[in-house]
């Protein structure tokens, strides 16, 4: 009676509990979830904070939606929020000088005054107190009619007291608490003078708005309907997009904390960098373990085809039991993602005010088809290959070349490992650098190894060099293919590991440099000329060496190229508000130090010339050699580009738009602006400065500056920790490449011993190949990562990088010195197996 062949699920499980057993499914486990841990712990968390953020941008711009405009809001638009059943507030915001009584000293203060009504804010919560040292508390109150509440600033600069008066404009409100957290306050400059904040039935007796008034009005909406909020803001765009209606807008979160949200936005990409560098160098320690099983499968596969199992049979078989794997890694690794990111949690606390939201699913489904796909993409391609060996091609020990079914299965999986990636890292720039990185590097690899072999059987002189040196190309140069892909994996663990390396010093460093330390902290605005030299005076006094100090002009764009423009001329609503308003320029012989010039040239003292910065000229369209004319005080002053400059507006430094390079316009109306870091040890400074200049406004920024800084050391912290999963990734690839190579290697050994060669030679033998092979890895990976990290500093990161000359040495050095660890760790015990059972063994 013939029995009835066994299903692929019968064989699958069993050659499962076999291989398990066995320990041939170890590394693969482990790949596979180190990969899956990495990508899910940053996953896990960066879904909660993005959870968290979009949460808290409704206090942060204090509604569910706010529209922001230069007049006063149409009735329209709050008619039809109520409509919809949503509740509504207004503001207004615009500066002016608040000043204390004459009998109380007379000072006076720029101050941003802020309008409030009813129900202000829809959203979040303002936290006062009752005076400089009383404890703070949340309220739902707004200031009663005739009072006023203030920063603490305030109160120093015109030394006045909870209870006093405060002169604004042509009325006098009694001061009566002290603002200590106003949800929506923004981050504009003009938000970093004192707050003065008033009911809206006092604003008329102030008289302060004037038909030339710059103001800043906004209709805050909230409801606890979504859906009428959705249909609320689509409406609302649609409407503010409508041709003539100008300077009206809706806000977001960016508008709210942009310094914040840059670092938050740099800290994710950092944490996903290093996830994908551990799921990069997981893909090459899959496929290199796989090719070991696929080698160590090839008697029991040929075995079953004697006995008859079908190609069909045996390909479900084996794709089974590589899905339970992968799954069950991927499980693995979800579970662990999900422990591991409580410690980002840990060390990122505080960059979101209250408790984070809990996570969606998208990490869940992102961890199991990123480990399925490392499987089925970089597993099963080389096993799938055992179901259609013949029986006879055991003796050859080789699996075959690729089959054009085996061959879809790679370049399906392979794409869908790229666009994974791409989704984990959540930013296109930094995954197509870092997934067409890797890629161009094994092609580079591949390349320059196959020329590195080859010229090394050339330049080795068989009747001279050392005995070992010469085994060691024979064997290299005796199987070129095998020796490229040797050296191509272990470069490109090498790629990750050196750029890991470089992550955590060079570009974290320079990260931190983008706002170092010593950053100025103070802006101070409103100097006269004739207060220049006394003021610089003042500085030195006080203990302040460096300093920035630039003239501030005020102008408006009207022409470019002879030809007048408005807003009106420009499509895009950010071009046509810097169309509209007037900017601030200035004038400077030298160029500044800490500006780039990109395009064209500086000249100083030319005439007749402007440097524009890079972003503006883009906005508007500007090139070199392009002919603008600016309104300043009733005069227009005309001038050709001739240079674009590059600006970093987060260094903390004073910048411009728009620069003429002399060092003297009489002819124009001018303050200055200072910025520098207060000294310390002088608590009084800030106040010694403002009463010997009462008419300057002098802005604060070290509270900004302390928790952009804290928030690096929070971020550094956090990819420290996950540095230790790519790096335990790294050395498992270094170890996989020289362990696939331990039957090939106990087989050439094995006729080595038998002709007579003793273990010392075979000893050196097995070093020089190591180092060979290490070292080149090593230098050709040092020069693809300072490629890749130059990129992903200038394009991802945005910020300048220069890598040290030594790289390629040092990396050279430790690729060289790994090999050869993890040679002596993987097959320390080849050379001291008895040369019966290596040959034994070798002829099995």
């Amino acid at each position: 009676m013939i029995s009835k062949a066994p299903s692929f699920w019968h064989i699958g499980w069993r050659s499962l509990t076999r291989d398990w057993r066995a320990g041939e499914l170890r590394l693969l486990l482990l790949a596979v979830t180190l990969a899956v841990a990495a990508l899910t712990s940053v996953g896990f968390f960066a879904d909660r904070l993005q959870g968290g953020l979009s949460r808290d941008a409704k206090a942060l711009i204090g509604g569910d939606a706010v529209l922001s405009s230069d007049n006063a809001t149409p009735e329209a638009f709050i008619e039809r929020a109520r409509q919809e059943g949503l509740r509504t507030t207004q503001t207004l915001s615009f500066p002016t000088m608040g000043r204390a009584p004459d009998e109380l000293g007379g000072a006076a203060k720029l101050v941003a005054l802020k309008v409030v009504d009813a129900g202000y804010p829809l959203r979040g919560s303002l936290r006062v107190s009752d005076g400089p040292d009383a404890p703070d508390a949340t309220t739902r109150d707004i200031p009663a009619p005739g009072t006023a509440w203030v920063d603490a600033a305030l109160l120093v600069a015109l030394d006045l007291k909870i209870g006093q008066p405060l002169m604004l404009g042509d009325t006098q409100l009694t001061v009566a608490r002290i603002i200590v957290v106003e949800p929506d306050r923004g981050a504009g400059f003009m938000t970093f003078a004192p707050r003065v904040m008033i009911n809206q039935a006092d604003l008329a007796a102030t008289a302060l708005v004037q038909p030339a008034s710059r103001l800043n009005y906004r209709l805050a909406v909230a409801g606890d309907n979504l859906a009428a909020v959705k249909r609320y803001v689509d409406w609302a765009k649609v409407e503010v997009e409508k041709p003539g209606v100008r300077g009206m807008r809706l806000e977001s979160l960016e508008g709210g904390q942009p310094a914040m949200q840059q670092t938050l936005e740099r800290a994710e990409k950092f944490l996903n960098l290093v996830a994908l560098l551990a799921a990069l160098l997981s893909a090459v320690a899959v496929a290199i373990a796989a090719r070991g099983f696929a080698q160590r499968h090839l008697d029991d596969c040929a075995m079953l085809r004697v006995l008859g199992l079908s190609q069909a049979t045996m390909t479900r078989a084996y794709t089974l039991e590589f899905v339970l794997v992968g799954l069950g890694a991927s499980a693995l690794g979800v579970a662990l993602g999900f422990g591991l990111h409580y410690v980002f949690v840990l060390l990122l606390a505080g960059l979101v005010e209250s408790a984070l939201p809990a996570a969606t699913f998208w990490p869940v489904l992102l961890g199991l088809g990123m480990g399925l796909t490392l499987m089925l993409a970089f597993g099963l391609p080389p096993v799938l290959q055992l179901a259609q060996v013949p029986p006879l091609r055991v003796i050859r020990r080789d699996v075959g070349q690729l089959k054009p079914a085996t061959l879809a299965v790679l370049g399906l999986g392979v794409a869908g490992f790229a666009l994974l990636l791409l989704a984990a890292s959540r930013d296109l720039t930094l995954g197509a650098i870092a997934v067409g990185g890797f890629a161009a590097a094994v092609a580079v690899f591949a390349l320059a190894s196959l020329g590195a072999v080859k010229l090394l059987r050339k330049s080795v002189n068989e009747t001279t060099a050392p005995r070992a040196l010469i085994l060691a190309t024979r064997q290299l140069s005796a199987r070129p293919a095998y020796a490229v892909v040797q050296i191509s994996s272990l470069a490109v663990g090498l790629l990750a590991l050196v750029l890991l390396v470089l992550l955590r010093t060079d570009l974290i460093a320079s990260w931190q440099n983008a706002t170092p330390p010593d950053a100025p902290n103070r802006f101070v605005i409103n100097v006269q000329p004739d207060q220049g030299e006394s003021f610089q005076q003042a500085l030195r006094d006080g203990g302040v060496k460096n300093f920035d100090w630039f003239p501030m002009i005020r102008g408006r764009l009207v022409s470019v190229n002879g030809r007048p423009v408005t807003g009106e001329d420009y499509e895009s609503d950010r071009a046509q508000r810097l169309v509209d308003r007037e900017f601030n320029l200035s004038h400077t012989a030298e160029r500044p130090q800490h500006n780039e010039i990109v395009q064209g040239q500086w000249v100083d003292n030319e005439a007749d010339a402007l440097s524009v910065e890079e972003g503006l000229a883009e906005e508007l369209g500007l090139k070199v050699g392009d002919r603008l004319g600016f309104d300043i005080a009733g005069q227009v002053k005309e001038g050709r580009i001739s240079n674009l400059r590059k600006v970093d507006w987060g260094s903390m430094r004073v910048n411009f738009f728009v620069l003429f390079p002399l060092a003297d316009m009489p002819d124009v109306p001018a303050t200055y602006i200072s910025a520098f870091q207060a000294p310390t040890g002088n608590a009084q400074f800030d106040n010694q400065l403002v009463r010997q200049f009462p008419n300057i406004t002098n802005v604060d920024m070290s509270q900004t500056i302390a928790q952009v800084q804290r928030v690096l050391g929070q971020v550094i912290r956090a990819v420290e920790f996950l540095f230790a999963f790519a790096l335990a990734a790294g050395l498992i690839v270094l170890l996989a490449t020289i362990t696939a190579t331990r039957g090939e290697r106990e087989r050439e050994f094995a006729v080595l011993r038998a002709v007579g060669a003793g273990s010392p030679l075979l000893r050196n033998v097995q070093r020089i190949e190591l180092l060979g092979v290490g070292t080149l890895a090593g230098f050709l990976a040092s020069l693809v990562a300072m490629a890749v990290g130059w990129a992903l500093a200038k394009y991802a990161f945005q910020f300048s990088w220069q890598p040290s000359i030594w790289v390629p040495l040092l990396g050279s050095a430790a690729g060289g010195v790994l090999a050869l660890m993890a040679g002596w760790w993987g097959l320390r015990s080849i050379l001291r197996t008895p040369v019966v059972e290596t040959l034994r063994r070798a002829a099995v």
